[in-house]
């Protein structure tokens, strides 16, 4: 039995603020498919949020149909998404975008799980007929997989290659929160409203039931996009559900609020272990830490806590991935440090 979890940030339910708004909404009539006053509401706090009056917003019930329908609706047949090695859609989502006929243009060795402008530049460059696919969009996770984040510099010397080559901006928005929050972040949310062709406020990892929002800023987008998502079967009759637990997300700043806890519990730790001489495979500053550790320890600290062991390293050292979320217990946290530092006197004595 483990003393606790720290395998994820979507293990826990909903936050009381969202659950409350869905028994609230119970007994209330609606109308189906998003047309309802809980989603009209929730659309117009996402459109102030970010600065633009004239956003497309939809809510979606989870990342990989958001990701997918996003993608399918916004290329045509013959275009391509660019997109790192690490990325969700590459690696954590079946094949959904290649089943839908669009090839990924995945790439590796990027820092820190990123895309730059000059990848993405030396990834567009001499493909100009009708031989290949049209690179049509570019693929970012804030934070990545890896728990990086994109700052405005970057995400705006992206956004300059994109405009040069007539090129979608996406951003994969599933744990958001964690980066706008985390130390140091200079991406404000309407910085994203400002360069992004479409991206999405996760949810789902942050205190929502299963609710993602999607906004569409790019007109050449918006066209037909409900039946893109009804034919992919993400037109939630009762979306009423979804809009109203976005109502409580954004309200009093609840949905940053929440994302700042996970970062703060995940720093707590990686700051100890830190302390301790330990390396991280990337320096996250966001709810999710990767710390290189002995594979002795590994398996000790295991019978104890439940986590990802995330990619070897070296034959005798692993990476693995411990993950906060925004209901983890603090006290958890402290734990949890007492016990790793017992296990370093062990390991080092």
């Amino acid at each position: 039995m483990y003393k606790y979890s720290f395998i994820c940030d979507y293990s826990e339910g909903a936050h009381p603020s969202v659950a409350q708004a869905l028994v609230d909404l119970s007994f209330e009539q609606n109308s189906g498919y998003n047309y309802d006053k809980h989603c009209a509401n929730a659309a117009n706090m996402v459109r102030d949020l970010i600065k633009r009056p004239d956003a497309d917003v939809y809510f979606m019930p989870g990342g990989t149909p958001t990701n997918t329908i996003s993608i399918a609706a916004s290329l045509k047949a013959f275009e391509a998404v660019i997109a790192p090695s690490t990325g969700h859609i590459e690696i954590h989502e079946t094949g959904a975008i290649e089943a839908t006929g669009h090839k990924i243009i995945s790439v590796d060795n990027c820092p820190d799980g990123k895309l730059t402008a000059d990848i993405v530049r030396r990834v567009v460059g001499g493909f100009e007929d009708e031989h290949t696919v049209v690179r049509k969009m570019v693929f970012l996770t804030n934070p990545t997989e890896s728990g990086s984040i994109y700052y405005k510099e970057e995400l705006e010397a992206i956004r300059k290659v994109c405009d040069e080559n007539d090129m979608y901006m996406y951003v994969d928005g599933a744990r958001l929160g964690g980066a706008i929050t985390a130390e140091g972040n200079d991406v404000t949310m309407e910085d994203l409203g400002r360069l992004c062709d479409i991206f999405y406020i996760g949810g789902t990892k942050n205190g929502a039931l299963m609710a993602e929002a999607l906004i569409i800023n790019n007109p050449a987008i918006k066209k037909d996009f409900r039946f893109h998502i009804k034919q992919r079967g993400a037109l939630t009759a009762k979306g009423f559900a979804l809009g109203a637990q976005f109502e409580a997300l954004l309200k009093d700043n609840l949905y940053f609020k929440m994302a700042d806890h996970s970062n703060k519990c995940a720093q707590k730790m990686a700051k100890v272990i830190r302390e301790l001489g330990y390396k991280f495979d990337v320096e996250s500053p966001t709810n999710q830490i990767f710390p290189i550790l002995p594979k002795p320890m590994i398996e000790e600290l295991s019978q104890m806590y439940e986590y990802y062991v995330w990619a070897p390293h070296s034959e005798t050292h692993s990476v693995i991935r411990l993950v906060c979320s925004w209901a983890t217990d603090e006290a958890k946290v402290d734990e949890f440090i007492e016990d790793f530092k017992a296990l370093h006197a062990k390991y080092n004595a």
